[in-house]
């Protein structure tokens, strides 16, 4: 029996259709596989702990997988620096065969375990791992699992077919229950696409529970460049309800660190941002309650009360 990932569409063949029936068709199979992440909510919430759990500790994540499942994998980790200004140095991608760096990404690199160590010669207890094949059969995926299973970090495992040795190896298996691709086997399209979200909700999710995500803004953005310095000073206007002006001067105080310059442009010194930080786990809400001006306010609030 032929596994989903593997098998042929139903319907018409899509290289029979007009051209614009073909796009229908296959937007439609994007949308059924977004459609497929609703049954992981619970797995990927569990996923997002863990991996938070592990930054917070000053472990390591570690994303690996090969071909279409590697480029997924290396979307969503090129992003945690600049978006929630994780430490590079907590942020590793392995591919089976290597990172592309031109067209040429041979799919036979996927069968070869010989890259296994490089990829988990450095994990320890308490990292996570994050393994990605669409098959769930992948021998580089597997091998890498069990190695990392075996020093003792956290799997995650992510497959768009069930019961595979993958996820029955993972400690989080996260299953993917996308339809047969609109042309067959080619795991590109839906597999790849319910991956990309599934991974994006994860390290959303961690970026919360850290704390750098507040009032839907990232708050702990990486600004080096113009576009990323202008939504700097847009973050912190908006949230410390200043001016443009004053937003840019905090950050200018605070030598462009975000969470720091909100809470300076809200009325706090420079010298006790970064402790004040420190005392609340990064997060901001509990850094607003204890500044005195609004201590006060929930002081006359509860005389109010009475």
């Amino acid at each position: 029996m032929l596994p989903a990932t593997e098998k042929l569409p139903k319907g018409e063949e899509i290289d029979a259709l007009c051209s614009s029936s073909a796009c229908a068709a296959m937007l439609d199979g994007q949308r059924a596989a977004l459609r497929a992440i609703d049954k992981a909510s619970p797995a990927l919430t569990q996923a997002a702990r863990a991996m938070s759990d592990a930054i917070r500790a000053g472990r390591a994540i570690t994303y690996a997988a090969a071909g279409s499942s590697g480029l997924m994998a290396l979307a969503d980790a090129s992003e945690l620096s600049g978006t929630f200004g994780i430490s590079q140095s907590l942020v590793h991608i392995h591919m089976a065969g290597g990172v592309p760096i031109d067209g040429d990404m041979p799919g036979d690199t996927e069968d070869s375990t010989a890259d296994v160590n490089l990829a988990t010669e450095k994990l320890c207890l308490g990292d996570v791992m994050i393994v990605l094949s669409a098959s769930g059969t992948t021998p580089y995926a597997v091998a890498v699992a069990q190695a990392a299973k075996d020093k003792g970090a956290t799997v995650i495992a992510i497959a768009n077919n069930p019961n595979t040795a993958l996820l029955n190896l993972a400690d989080i298996p996260i299953y993917l229950e996308t339809p047969a691709e609109v042309i067959a086997g080619s795991t590109r399209l839906g597999a790849a696409t319910a991956q990309k979200v599934a991974l994006n909700i994860m390290s959303s999710l961690m970026g919360i529970n850290l704390g750098h995500v507040y009032k839907g803004m990232m708050v702990n953005v990486i600004a080096d460049n113009i576009k990323l310095r202008n939504r700097a000073v847009g973050i912190v206007a908006h949230i410390a309800n200043t001016s443009i002006q004053s937003a840019q001067s905090a950050l200018e105080v605070t030598n462009g660190d975000t969470k720091s310059a909100i809470l300076v442009a809200a009325g706090c010194e420079a010298s006790s941002a970064q402790t004040l930080l420190a005392k609340h786990n990064g997060h901001l809400g509990p850094c607003f309650q204890s500044l005195p001006q609004n201590r006060k306010k929930s002081s006359n609030m509860g005389e109010n009360d009475d």
